[in-house]
């Protein structure tokens, strides 16, 4: 097997509504491979077909060498699945969910019960066996649903959203776990809303909208492409795009207007910077460009967080 996940046209349609129309995409093993793109740009319904929750409409896909729709089955008993809500059972404890959970793949009692263990310490709930969800916080909730979608020591975890609406630490110990499953060889694919989320954890990743793939690579790959070293900011300068053209010159390699901003890509900032700083404006900001960057370039969309 050469590809984790294998995508060739990919379409997905609900009725009148085309979800996905014809991607292409490759998932090698024990890579982080991420989708970036506002919400409706699909893919939550991309990784629901991977997942075989979906089946496409049309095109090719196979999943650890296998197609789907065909053989769902025997992809699932290698998937583990992180859902973008925290849909723990509230009347399960913590140990017990785990055990619920190993009966779906016809785990032993005592092998069950040890790979739970293993997954409490992993997941750092050690001493939360016999708290129900409720008095969880966020981000053990958070951490007991990717335990759970481990029990099975799959080869490919996806995880939709993986670390929304947690606060700054929880999100960190969450990559934390992240980073050790991918040196143990883990396969991961992920959705997310934050571009430092994917910056700091995707080797690969393509960005998303309107069902189609606007671009793809690695992360700093894809800033360089597509929007060089730096950006200028200038306050308002949508109004005075002209004027702007005027004093930069060719100090810059492509704008964006965006709220009445003006955003400018360039590999030469503190000249730019310098040329534009006699026009007076009431905030002109220089900073290093980011996957953000690409993703307001690409959309031309805030992202929606």
């Amino acid at each position: 097997m050469t590809e984790a996940v294998y995508a060739r046209g990919l379409v997905k349609e609900f009725e009148r509504v085309t979800a996905v129309a014809g991607i292409d995409f490759e998932v090698r093993p024990g890579e982080c491979f991420g989708f970036l793109g506002p919400n409706g740009a699909g893919k939550t319904t991309t990784l629901r077909m991977v997942h075989c929750f979906l089946p496409p409409t049309a095109g090719e896909l196979r999943v650890l060498g296998m197609p789907v729709p065909g053989e769902c089955r025997r992809i699932k008993r290698h998937l583990g699945v992180v859902p973008q809500e925290n849909n723990l059972d509230p009347e399960l404890k913590v140990l017990e969910s785990l055990l619920v959970y190993a009966r779906f793949f016809d785990l032993a009692r005592r092998d069950a019960l040890a790979r739970a263990r293993e997954l409490l310490a992993f997941s750092g709930l050690e001493g939360k066996e016999d708290e129900r969800p409720d008095n969880l916080s966020g981000g053990m909730k958070r951490r007991l649903v990717i335990a759970r979608a481990l029990i099975n020591r799959p080869r490919l975890l996806l995880l939709d959203e993986p670390t929304t609406g947690l606060d700054p630490q929880a999100r960190y110990q969450v990559w934390q776990r992240l980073y050790r499953l991918k040196e143990e060889g883990v396969t991961l694919i992920l959705s997310t809303h934050y571009m430092e989320e994917a910056t700091q954890l995707c080797d690969r990743l393509v960005i998303m909208d309107g069902g189609t793939i606007l671009a793809s690579g690695e992360p700093e790959r894809l800033v360089a492409d597509h929007t060089g070293r730096e950006v200028v900011v200038i306050g308002d300068g949508a109004a005075r795009a002209e004027e702007v053209q005027t004093a930069a010159g060719g100090l810059y390699r492509d704008r964006l207007f965006l709220g009445g901003d003006l955003f400018l890509y360039t590999d030469q900032g503190r000249e730019l910077l310098g040329a534009l700083g006699y026009l007076g404006f009431r905030r002109l900001v220089l900073r290093p460009a980011a996957l953000e960057d690409v993703y307001l370039k690409l959309t031309g969309k805030e992202y929606e967080d």
